[in-house]
């Protein structure tokens, strides 16, 4: 008997209120909130609708959670993943996209690496929140609002040394023809995180340029849902699958860094490269 899983839990409408003060992981300098007191932090974090906090240098909350039981601990910057990929692929000196920015933790993690970021996301408020944080880093990132499964949205974006693509895949509803137009985009290599159909779980199949792929239907609350993506479902791929086109869009050399199973279901890391 396959599990399967679980859709993301409605907000609770009795949102926890967090301390401000006291935070000891995930500490970090973040320069301009580092200076803001306690007054004009706590100003901040109600003006814009917070899904997740990092800590500042001082051990105060910067942001908030999305509601009980989610996102409800700091968020880490850098992100281990971003550590990883700097060791994978060396960031110096490189141009990286973000694919899905959110509120621009990776944003920023990204930031202290590369010499360019450009951070994407189809949510406005996620744009603006991006642009927000990685202010109060000290970061200047090219954020804009792009939604990655509208081909002409996808064709503006310039071609790019390397692709940060986390948490985004799973939620798209072509994610094949969505790999295969951004591939030709990127010089180097991608980080690829992201959701799998668990085996025996791939219940339905679709068609992506004339090929048929097996998926597990996965219920999304769509764009009014800040953790869904822009519709009623995403499509879990199967990780042969997975693997199979981005080898076909010339990734020579995929190597799977990371299984981890969630709450949710399976997820995989991978890097993806160009030249093996």
């Amino acid at each position: 008997m396959v599990t399967q899983p679980q859709p993301e839990p409605s907000p609770s409408p009795h949102k926890p209120e967090l301390p401000l003060h006291g935070w000891q992981e995930g500490r970090v300098a973040t320069p301009l909130v580092d200076r803001l007191d306690d007054q004009e932090l706590e100003l901040l974090n109600r003006l814009l609708p917070w899904k997740c906090f990092t800590v500042d240098g001082h051990g105060r909350r910067f942001g908030d959670l999305a509601w009980a039981g989610k996102r409800g601990v700091p968020q880490a910057v850098p992100d281990p993943r971003i550590v990883r990929m700097h060791e994978a692929f060396d960031l110096r000196g490189k141009h990286v996209l973000e694919i899905g920015c959110f509120e621009g933790v990776h944003t920023a993690g990204l930031c202290r690496f590369a010499a360019r970021v450009t951070a994407v996301d189809a949510r406005i408020e996620n744009v603006v929140k991006t642009v927000v944080r990685t202010a109060m880093f000290g970061c200047r990132p090219e954020v804009f609002p792009c939604d990655v499964e509208n081909a002409e949205d996808l064709a503006r974006l310039e071609e790019v040394d390397l692709v940060h693509h986390v948490g985004v895949l799973y939620h798209l509803v072509d994610p094949v023809a969505h790999l295969r137009r951004l591939a030709p985009k990127v010089r180097q290599g991608m980080l690829l995180d992201t959701h799998v159909a668990a085996p025996g779980s791939a219940e339905r199949s679709y068609v992506s340029e004339g090929r048929s792929y097996r998926y597990h239907h996965h219920r999304e609350g769509g764009k009014a849902e800040v953790f869904s993506g822009m519709y009623d479902h995403a499509k879990w791929l199967l990780l042969e699958d997975l693997e199979a086109v981005l080898r076909e869009s010339g990734f020579a050399r995929v190597d799977v860094e990371e299984r981890r199973d969630e709450r949710n279901g399976p997820r995989v890391r991978l890097h993806a490269f160009r030249r093996s």
